[in-house]
């Protein structure tokens, strides 16, 4: 019987397990990140990096409240919860909620 392979992280009660890599639904407002992964399905993501949400890029999290807004290059964007739990990001320890 074959293992499953070990996620490179895990929530735990709302707050990223890993130590670099976390969704951006655990990220706080007023946040600077580094989009490291995104993990939606192939249509999703290809719409996603024609909005900016690309590899590497750094976006801001303006407000996380019933939607997600972000700041990806030099605009404001709304995104479903869901969405925010599919776009992995890196940031340190301070930026988590």
């Amino acid at each position: 019987m074959k293992e499953k392979p070990t996620p490179e992280y895990e929530v735990l009660e709302g707050q990223c397990g890993g130590t670099e890599i976390c969704p951006l639904s655990c990220i706080q407002a007023g946040e600077v990140v580094c989009i490291k992964r995104l993990s939606a399905a192939p249509d999703v993501s290809v719409r996603l990096r024609e909005l900016g949400f690309c590899e590497e890029q750094r976006i801001k999290l303006v407000a996380c409240q019933s939607t997600y807004i972000c700041q990806v290059c030099n605009a404001r964007l709304a995104i479903s919860g869901k969405l925010a739990d599919s776009i992995m990001v890196e940031a340190g320890p301070a930026s988590r909620r």
